[in-house]
């Protein structure tokens, strides 16, 4: 008998202004995997390697082989560290993503996680929630997007103090994580990766009030994660880290409420960490951050950069036509275009089963 998986993943914002490293919000953008297991076939037929289908965003540049996909790779290493070298035979994956690529709204995060989710549902292994990030945080090594994308809402997560033994575990180069693998490997290559140590990432979940809506604000271009974290200091003043600490410890509660408060979470969601560094990377962020206010744009609660950019991210309760339309007009200035779409704020992933 076959089986049929059904694997959904969200979208997800990182920082919200101060929290750099530590909150993530999921959002109404998924990664959507349908996959086949077929019946396992007679012993004596040969070994069907995975085929992969992909639609939607990012369907031009998505590798299609088993042993180059981000989603398929963290899942084959998920299924070798729990001593299952190899992928069922005949294997179909098909993935419908609405996530953009390279635009900070979680495609990478939410990528892992499904690999993380596929391997965890295909070997029956019934992975404690706190154990699938474990197997997350090997690969992705920040936890505030994955975090968000597996347990969904709005989350604080940290990286926990290991021992010595246990922090080596957690730091092995992810070329050793996820090797890249070479033309001529075999099934049988790399089958002892690096387990990852239990208990890396914890996580807490905020209160978020029903009436806020996320607008994503997504400008038309690219921006790399590496390429916006090579852009900040490598130290920082007391002043500003005192600064984001405030507000941070404002704004974890101050979403929550109902109404929520505009002037109180405007001034909550500023940054000196990350996003007055990166503003040579995103033209127009300066200005959309600074003259799209609650004072001009009734409903506007906060914005700020989502993750490492260049998407914008503006929490309201109404009024999000025009605080999109002004931004559009303001990243015009600079020759950019955009586009936006209303998100609200979602629960965690979703892994259903059929039997066929």
């Amino acid at each position: 008998m076959s089986r049929v998986l059904r694997i959904r993943v969200p979208g997800t914002s990182a920082n919200i202004g101060p929290g750099f490293d530590v909150v993530g919000l999921s959002l109404s953008l998924y990664l959507t995997l349908t996959v086949t297991v077929p019946a396992p076939p007679p012993p004596s037929s040969s070994y069907e390697h995975p085929k992969i289908t992909y639609e939607g965003e990012g369907a031009d540049e998505v590798p299609l082989d088993a042993y180059k996909n981000l989603t398929t790779r963290v899942a084959l290493y998920v299924l070798r560290c729990n001593n299952i070298p190899y992928f069922p035979s005949g294997l179909l994956i098909h993935c419908a993503n609405d996530i953009p690529f390279g635009r900070g709204l979680g495609s990478s995060g939410a990528a892992v996680i499904a690999g993380v989710l596929l391997a965890d549902a295909l070997a029956n292994l019934r992975l404690p929630t706190e154990r699938l990030l474990d197997f997350a945080l090997m690969v992705e090594r920040h936890p505030d997007n994955v975090t968000a994308a597996l347990v969904g809402g709005f989350v604080g997560s940290y990286l926990k103090e290991l021992d010595d033994q246990a922090s080596e575990a957690a730091s092995v180069p992810l070329s050793e994580v996820l090797p890249e693998y070479p033309p001529d490997a075999g099934k049988d290559w790399g089958l002892k990766p690096p387990v990852p140590p239990h208990g890396i990432g914890h996580y807490v979940r905020f209160g978020w009030a029903p009436c806020v809506k996320a607008l994503a604000i997504i400008p038309r271009f690219e921006l790399s994660t590496a390429k916006a974290r090579e852009v900040l200091p490598k130290e920082y003043s007391r002043k500003d880290l005192v600064f984001n600490l405030q507000r941070l410890a404002v704004l974890t509660t101050a979403l929550a409420q109902s109404p929520p408060d505009p002037d109180l979470i405007y001034e909550a969601m500023k940054d000196r960490v990350h996003q007055p560094y990166r503003k040579t990377l995103i033209p127009g962020l300066p200005e959309v951050t600074s003259r799209i206010t609650p004072a001009t744009h009734p409903g506007l609660l906060g914005i700020c950069l989502s993750g490492a950019g260049p998407t914008i991210l503006a929490l309201a309760t109404g009024g999000f036509e025009a605080i999109a339309e002004d931004a559009r007009n303001i990243f015009r200035e600079q020759g950019i275009e955009i586009d936006w779409k209303v998100l609200e704020v979602v629960g965690g992933s979703v892994v259903e089963e059929e039997k066929q």
